[in-house]
């Protein structure tokens, strides 16, 4: 009898285990099943929150922020083009010729005499239909909520490049109208902190001097921008490479140049056995 008793606790003792088990796999098998489906469904929602019927400035600032990162991430890695017409490959970079010259002995010529514009060009002609897709999702957004939508306007885009930062604009005027209320939203522009400006503005004066004397010493100017690390690497066919880094925010804004381009072998010692 007592055997009996004792196999009877242990068969429910085991059981019990069993049972244990079973919800532990079920609560987990359950807790896995939320995790995925918060992680498919949480995306959407966020997508969605971006906009807010009160504030189409926030919605367009974050459409198109990162199509103007990307593009000016691009454009610093290329020496200010997208499509570089006179290039020198480094690193797997096409980095263009800001200042030129296929002679020796010679200063460059200057291939882009207006940087900063022409960068700020470039990123406009890169992102227009981008930020015009943006101002049609926009204006979707409302129509789906029964808003009256209308966006006026030629959607030209205006690119500045000012100190820290860049400032977008559109001359897009937005009206959207729900019974008896109606809203006018106008001057929409799009903010991206980034040094740009001040690196361009470097590069310009290093180009300057090249196409003047020839080589530039880049000692005066670490003494003068603390916060800048200069790099300059010389190839063996007489070009330079310049690589402007923001310590502070690590962005960058490297180009090339061929300047007083002395030919290959000249000044070295010859080595007699």
């Amino acid at each position: 009898m007592k055997d009996d008793k004792e196999r009877g606790r242990n068969y429910y003792s085991i059981s019990n285990k069993k049972a244990q088990v079973t919800i532990f796999i079920i609560i987990a098998i359950v807790i896995i099943g939320a995790a995925l489906l918060f992680y498919f469904l949480i995306p959407k929602a966020e997508t969605e929150a971006v906009f807010d019927e009160t504030n189409p400035q926030a919605y367009i600032q974050t459409c198109i922020e990162d199509k103007i990162k990307d593009t000016v991430e691009i454009l610093s890695l290329q020496g200010g083009s997208i499509e570089s017409e006179g290039y020198i490959l480094y690193q797997g970079d096409k980095i263009e010729y800001l200042c030129y010259t296929s002679e020796y002995y010679v200063p460059c010529k200057i291939q882009r005499p207006f940087l900063v514009e022409h960068i700020e060009s470039e990123i406009e002609n890169e992102i227009e239909d981008d930020m015009k897709m943006c101002f049609d999702a926009l204006v979707d957004f409302y129509e789906r909520r029964n808003y009256d939508a209308n966006l006026e306007g030629s959607g030209d885009t205006t690119v500045e490049l000012l100190a820290k930062r860049i400032k977008t604009s559109t001359d897009y005027t937005l009206t959207v109208s729900k019974g008896s209320g109606t809203d006018r939203y106008e001057r929409f522009s799009v903010l991206v902190n980034n040094n740009l400006y001040e690196l361009a503005s470097i590069a310009n004066d290093i180009i300057d001097w090249e196409a003047e004397y020839g080589d530039f010493d880049t000692t005066y100017y670490t003494t003068v921008y603390s916060n800048i690390k200069f790099e300059k690497h010389n190839q063996q066919e007489g070009s330079t490479i310049y690589i402007l880094t923001n310590r502070d925010q690590g962005t960058k804004f490297q180009f090339a140049s061929r300047s007083v381009a002395w030919p290959p072998g000249y000044g070295e010692v010859p080595i007699f056995d």
